[in-house]
């Protein structure tokens, strides 16, 4: 029990390392696009929260990279 404390541990520690570079980041983007340009608020923020969930989903291995296995339904007999 006490391994999969410290992997959950790890994992929390990771997303939040993530969270927040990924959001400095879009600091930085938000205020450099909205500087050079007139861009609505939902321009900026949707693709920040795509690129966050995708980047977390990918940091904390929820995503399987093996192939999704198949189940072959046969037809009922009378």
């Amino acid at each position: 029990m006490n391994d999969s404390m410290e992997l959950s541990r790890d994992t929390w520690t990771a997303a939040i390392k993530l969270a927040v570079v990924i959001s400095i980041v879009a600091a930085f983007a938000a205020v450099a696009v909205s500087a050079v340009s007139n861009v609505s608020q939902a321009a900026i923020v949707l693709p920040v929260i795509v690129v966050a969930f995708s980047a977390s989903w990918i940091q904390t291995n929820r995503i399987r990279r093996a192939p999704a296995p198949v189940r072959l339904r046969t037809p009922a007999t009378r």
